[in-house]
């Protein structure tokens, strides 16, 4: 797959979905935001005309069918995306990114809530775990096996 183009990172909600646009790991998000499920399609549209989107990473978890049915006239590939503990680590990066102020700053921050939804910042977790994912693939797998040796392994003749 061409790394040419953005990721947008989506956390699966059945009410709301997060979402975050990323164009290479460890770079600041393009955008980030949460929409009702029932617009995510709409969203993704004009995501798609303002950024050049290579791919969806989808969070496998609550609701990734329905939103997944959703994305299928989008024209762009889903992938899927373990979505394994992204609220916990979200909250800890919105809390990075919106350090607290006054009397929280005394809270520990496993402690605190944040004062808004954070799925904006799980969708982001899921769009850097898919570039990291990709980012860790063996040569084999981007040149199709050509790139093998054809030397036989040890032990073989």
């Amino acid at each position: 797959m061409s790394s040419e183009g953005a990721v947008l990172g989506i956390d699966p909600g059945t009410r709301k979905c997060g979402y975050a646009v990323v164009s290479a790991a460890g770079s600041a998000p393009l955008e980030l935001g949460i929409v009702p499920t029932a617009e995510l399609g709409e969203r993704v549209r004009l995501l798609g005309e303002r950024f050049a989107l290579r791919v969806v990473a989808l969070g496998a978890g609550t609701n990734t069918a329905p939103v997944a049915a959703l994305l299928a006239g989008s024209l762009l590939p889903v992938r899927a995306v373990d979505e394994r503990e992204t609220t916990l680590l979200a909250r800890r990066r919105y809390f990075d990114a919106h350090p607290p102020r006054g009397w929280r700053r005394l809270v520990p921050r496993g402690m605190l809530l944040p004062p808004r939804p954070i799925d904006d910042f799980a969708a982001l977790l899921i769009a850097e775990r898919f570039l990291e994912r990709e980012s860790n693939l063996p040569a084999e797998a981007e040149t199709g096996g050509a790139g093998r040796s054809a030397r036989p392994s040890e032990g073989q003749e």
